[in-house]
Parts: structure tokens; C-alpha cells; sequence
């Protein structure tokens, strides 16, 4: 701060001000200085804020500067390549595709190709032009009696409440527009979810809204009644998400608004829990019994569950239930760490939870090691904006993918960082009327479709260029990192996978032989400690 005299600034703001009111041509300047005056005795006064008490007005630049900070760094400061959580250039090609502009990049790509940042894919000198233009992906064992045709690019998780009513709509129109599916998130479906009838994932989180009882436990009746909608195509139940995992939430009463509590089925103006764990289910075997009963309650479709993956043991608990019970998901999706659209504790957001790459190449490995791949389909979430993401995630087992953020941008989000403030500048994740009405739904709708597009043909052109004809045939052997600069190789040379059937045959010889060791299909608990 500058050393300036405690009673200076004040003190020449007041004889300003005086000197404007004795020579009436200076009206304006008394106009202009008398605010200032008054806000500087204001600050020299209170005693709130030590710095303001010291340097009146002056330190009100420093509250400035704060609030300009993250537009100054993304728009002044940073590189093209070097922004977080997605940099200019990562938004840019969202924005792009989402208008239908030129995406192409001139000059060569701007990463070190000889450093960590750089990954790819191998391609081949006989490119498959014949490939299919679109794929879809069919999700469904042989207990689902409504298989889905999924796109290979959905909208994933983000509930009304945390997004506009106006963003949910325009997602949800643009879902239909581009016959992709929209996870409605843990809130429950809205009335704006249902307007423009695009195909959902119905979410369930821990507070079960939507299929909620008085008390705050799973309602099964309510549940058969919303799953019944011809709308909602697949249910998902949410274990964890990536950006705060094992972290449940309390809505207060005031943002429980006739709308949201219309949405979560409860009563408006009460405090809403969501907590940490469920209430339905406390084993593995019990949570393989409750999604039989949730697809039979549902009709017959698809029923599956999103995680972000924590301690190894657990998910090999789920695989042994389902090897015990002979019940399996339809579908799992493996949520990232480096996931999250809405508000989350910064030190889990920042220390808890499994990255997304090695989170899918754990489920891949739990789920092909013990012969169970071929029932359940694999859906992943995490950063996910570009077909090279989506092709990555396909080398490591993926079948399909999910994004949120990048959908976000195809609405309009600048990324300002504002989200959990309530104060987004473009009406995307904000409940302020006046703030949503810069987002015209129509016009979105176009652009979260086009996106969606523009993207899987990226993916196609992918598929061509490593002379393959499907996304599925992408292999961990194709896709190729760095350990440093002098050294690269292929995935299977720094992460191990599985042969089927192996953790059957010979799980010590695994490095899942602990985890196996301590999973018990009847409790998530470890069952010895090693």
C-alpha cells in the first residue's frame, strides 16, 4: 500500500468537495467528489476492515483488482495453452464448434512435443475412409427389457438449481436437436428437463429426489412413477462425483424455491439433505439387489451407477457381489477428479479422489479380470470437450463419454469462475432472473447440438486417420505418453492391464492381489488389514 497519511485522502476529498459547493460552475465536481468524500470517511471510520480503516478508499483498488483477476489472467496474462481448469485454447475449440466456425489452428501445434504435456495417438499410413459416419452404442444386459441406443456423447450430470432454468433448457434442446441423451443431475427432473423432451438420465443421488419419502429415504413407489416417463431412457444411480467425493450437502430452506422443491419432491422453504452415504443399501450385495429392483421397478431399462473411484477394495467388493449374485449394472461411469461444474469444498476438490484415466483403467481392469466386461457397458466423465479426449478414453475402455463443463461453454461460459456465487455474467449457472435473460434458449439449443456433432466427427476423422472403423477398436497400445523427454512408450508399458478372466485364475500374480484380498462382496469394509 502507499504510505499516504491516514487523514490525507479524506481530508483533501472533504475541502474538494467544499471548494465545488462556494463556486457554483464546479457544481459537477462536487457532484463527482462528494461520493468519494463520503465513502472515504465512511472506510476511516468503521472498524471491519483494518486496511480500508488505514487507507481509506485507496484499499478499495485492492477489492477491485480481486474481482477482475481471473478475466485479467485469462485475457491479459496466460498463454493460449497454460489456462485452469481449461485453457483459451480448449474453450476456444468448444466455442468454435459450437458456432460452426473455422476450428482449424494455424502454425503447428503450440504444446512441447517434447515434454510430459505431450500424449498421442499412433495413426496409420492406410487411413479407413469407409468408416461409418456415426455410432451409437446399445446399453442393456439380458435383464433390461428397454435397451437404449446411446450417442458416444452426452450431457453429464448437472442438476436445475445449480444450472438456470434457461441452460436447462437449451441442454435439453439441444439433446433432442442432436438425439443425444441429458443426465438430469441428482437434483431431479425439472419441469424445464421435460419441455423440450430430449432423451434423460435420471440421476438418484442420496437424498432420492424425485423418489423421495417424507423422510428422506428411497420411496419405490414414486420411484416406478417417474421412471415410467417415455423421456427418461436410463437411470443412473450417484454414488460419488468427481469434484467432492464421499461428501454429501444441505440446500437451505431459502433456496428451496417452489421450483426446485417441485423438481426434488419435498416441501419448498425447508433445509433439503443430501447425505455423504445412501440409506437404501449398506453392501455390495445389497446395492447389486437394489438396482435389480430399480430396473424392474423401472420397466425394464437400463440401470447403472457413477463413481468416482477411491479405495481399490471397494470396487472389487462390486465385482465379487456381482459375481455372487449374478446381478450386474447395465452401466458404470467413472467420474474424474479433475470433474466438477458447480460449487465443492476446494481441499476435496483439490486432494480427494481418483483422476479419470486411472479410475477407468481400474473399473476396466476389476471388470475384465473377473469375465463381467461383456455385461456392463463403461461410460466416463472428466474434462472431456475434444474427440482426442474421447478417442483417448476409448484406447483405455471406455464406451461412450460424458461432458459437462464443455457443454457449459457450448451455452455461452466464459469461465469467470463465478458458479458457486450465483453471479455468472452469462446466465448459465445462476438463479437471478435478470441475469438468465441474456440466454436465449433457441439459440443455445443450436449451439449445444452443433458442438455435440462437430465433436464426434472429430472423433471419426480420429478413427480414419488410425485406420480403424470403430471407436471401440482403439487400443491402449495406440495411445502413447511421455515419461520425460528422452523416453515414450505406449499405455501398457506404464499401467498394467488384465487378460480375462485373470483376477479369477491368479489374483496374486495381479497388482490387484490386495485389494482382492480384502474385498468382501458383504460388507465395503476392508475384511483384513495387510
Amino acid at each position: 500500500m502507499l504510505n499516504i497519511p491516514r487523514y490525507l485522502l479524506p481530508s483533501l476529498l472533504v475541502a474538494a468537495a467544499l471548494a465545488c459547493a462556494l463556486y457554483r460552475p464546479l457544481i459537477w465536481g462536487l457532484i463527482l467528489i462528494l461520493p468519494l468524500a463520503a465513502v472515504a470517511v465512511y472506510d476511516l471510520v468503521q472498524k471491519r476492515h483494518a486496511l480500508r480503516r488505514n487507507y481509506p478508499l485507496i484499499a478499495r483498488i485492492r477489492w477491485l483488482f480481486e474481482d477482475l483477476r481471473p478475466f485479467l489472467r485469462a485475457y491479459i496474462v496466460e498463454s493460449d495453452t497454460e489456462g485452469r481448469p481449461f485453457s483459451i485454447d480448449e474453450r476456444s475449440l468448444v466455442y468454435a464448434r459450437a458456432k460452426g466456425d473455422n476450428d482449424a489452428h494455424p502454425m503447428g501445434t503450440e504444446l512441447d512435443v517434447y515434454s510430459q504435456e505431450y500424449e498421442w495417438l499412433s495413426h496409420s499410413i492406410v487411413p479407413v475412409e469407409e468408416a461409418p459416419q456415426t455410432w451409437r452404442v446399445p446399453v442393456g444386459g439380458p435383464d433390461c427389457k428397454q435397451p437404449y441406443e446411446s450417442s458416444l456423447l452426452n450431457i453429464s450430470a448437472m442438476s436445475f438449481g445449480s444450472l438456470s432454468a434457461r441452460a436447462i433448457e437449451a441442454l435439453n434442446k439441444g439433446a433432442a436437436l442432436g438425439h443425444f441423451a441429458h443426465d438430469s443431475g441428482e437434483g431431479g427432473i425439472s419441469r424445464y428437463h421435460r419441455r423440450h423432451g430430449g432423451d434423460l438420465i435420471w440421476e438418484i443421488g442420496s437424498g432420492y429426489f424425485g423418489c423421495r419419502a417424507p423422510d428422506g429415504s428411497f420411496d419405490v413407489e414414486r420411484f416406478a412413477e417417474s421412471a415410467a416417463s417415455q423421456q427418461v431412457k436410463m437411470i443412473e444411480v450417484k454414488l460419488s462425483q468427481g469434484a467432492k467425493p464421499g461428501h454429501g450437502g444441505m440446500l437451505p430452506g431459502p433456496k428451496v424455491t417452489p421450483e426446485v422443491a417441485e423438481a426434488r419432491g419435498i416441501e419448498p422453504w425447508q433445509d433439503c439433505n443430501s447425505p455423504a452415504a445412501h440409506s437404501a443399501f449398506s453392501t455390495p450385495i445389497g446395492f447389486m439387489e437394489w438396482l435389480a429392483t430399480l430396473r424392474e421397478k423401472s420397466g425394464g431399462k437400463p440401470v447403472g451407477f457413477k463413481l468416482c473411484v477411491g479405495l481399490p477394495h471397494e470396487i472389487m467388493a462390486l465385482v465379487k457381489a456381482m459375481l455372487e449374485t449374478g446381478i450386474t449394472p447395465d452401466f458404470i461411469v467413472v467420474d474424474g477428479a479433475e470433474g466438477g461444474t458447480g460449487a465443492a469444498p476446494q481441499e476435496l476438490t483439490d486432494n480427494v479422489g481418483m483422476p479419470m484415466r486411472e479410475g477407468l483403467i481400474l473399473l476396466r481392469n476389476a471388470l475384465v479380470g473377473a469375465n463381467l466386461r461383456d455385461k456392463v457397458k463403461i461410460g466416463v466423465a472428466g474434462k472431456i470437450h475434444s474427440g482426442a479426449g474421447m478417442a483417448r478414453a476409448f484406447a483405455l475402455g471406455a464406451d461412450w463419454c460424458n461432458a459437462a463443463r464443455a457443454f457449459m461453454f457450448s451455452l455461452g461460459c466464459v469461465q469467470s469462475m463465478k458458479c458457486h456465487t450465483g453471479e455468472c455474467p452469462t446466465g448459465v449457472a445462476t438463479q437471478v432472473q435478470w441475469r438468465q435473460e441474456g440466454l436465449v434458449v433457441d439459440d443455445k439449443a443450436e449451439r449445444v447440438a452443433r458442438f455435440q456433432a462437430n465433436t464426434l466427427h472429430s472423433l471419426r476423422e480420429i478413427v480414419v486417420a488410425m485406420g480403424l472403423t470403430r471407436p471401440w477398436d482403439i487400443s491402449y497400445r495406440d495411445f502413447w505418453l511421455r515419461t520425460d523427454s528422452n523416453r515414450a512408450g505406449p499405455m501398457n508399458e506404464l499401467y498394467d492391464f488384465l487378460k480375462p478372466g485373470e483376477l479369477l485364475a491368479d489374483p496374486d500374480a495381479t497388482q490387484y492381489a490386495r485389494a482382492w484380498m480384502q474385498a468382501r462382496s458383504d460388507t465395503f469394509r476392508k475384511a483384513t488389514r495387510l
